[in-house]
């Protein structure tokens, strides 16, 4: 006997991506996703596109990918697609050992982090509305 399928982690007018294991701090990773919260697809890759920040570019792949995911697994139109979620967390952290004077050794942290892009089709949602 099989287990019962497990329910969708997301609802049917939404698709993520997930990006894991990015060499950067989650503090760094953060302040390129309050950049695109609550943007147009369109808007965000724009923004991300100029951005200074290094990590912009994985951001911009990490954005492309939901979209693609809402496009070819969910159906959803990408013209209507907001950026609902941009989340980050922490993930391993790598402790390195530097050479310091007299013999002495400082413990260095190089983190990693992952983010999660949550988007959100818009047009089915103003649908529901007009209709009830």
């Amino acid at each position: 006997m099989a287990k019962p399928k497990a329910p969708p982690k997301q609802a049917s007018n939404e698709a993520r991506a997930v990006l894991r294991m990015v060499r950067v701090s989650p503090q760094k990773l953060n302040l390129v996703a309050q950049q695109i919260r609550g943007l147009s697809v369109e808007k965000a890759l724009a923004e991300l596109e100029f951005s200074r920040k290094r990590i912009a570019l994985d951001v911009r792949k990490l954005l492309k990918s939901a979209m693609h995911n809402a496009e070819n697994n969910h159906g959803l139109d990408i013209d209507s697609l907001v950026v609902a979620e941009a989340h980050v967390g922490k993930n391993l952290v790598m402790k390195r050992m530097h050479a310091r004077a007299r013999g002495r050794g400082v413990r260095v942290e190089k983190p990693f982090s992952q983010m999660t892009i949550l988007l959100r089709d818009t047009s089915m949602a103003a649908e529901t509305r007009e209709s009830a």
